[in-house]
């Protein structure tokens, strides 16, 4: 298996890896698993390693931040974006049923 054949949700980047990749330095990395924002995958020595998956989230917390948030409201928008693509899924998987039901 090669580095191309990872998931984005292999967790493959330790904290300081996944500090330099987005900017965030590891206190806050460790404050945003406190608050619950991202869910590092925990070696069974209790290392931290991050995903790509981990890494965009990551990106999306500090360009929250960025905007003025603090760390409720970044966890409430977030909340607010999962649940948005939960229902678009929904919608997907009944747009097929509508259609057919029209003709």
């Amino acid at each position: 298996m090669g580095i191309d054949d990872l998931s984005p949700g292999h967790a493959l980047y330790g904290i300081s890896v996944a500090s330099e990749l987005t900017g965030v330095n590891p206190q806050m990395l460790r404050a945003y698993e406190a608050k619950g924002l991202v869910q590092p995958y925990r070696t069974e020595g209790g290392t931290r390693r991050y995903s790509g998956n981990d890494i965009e989230r990551i990106e999306r917390i500090a360009t929250l931040l960025a905007f003025g948030l603090n760390l409720v409201g970044v966890e409430h928008v977030l909340a607010l974006e999962a649940e948005n693509r939960k229902l678009r899924e929904q919608i997907a998987t009944l747009r097929p049923r509508d259609q057919t039901q029209d003709t």
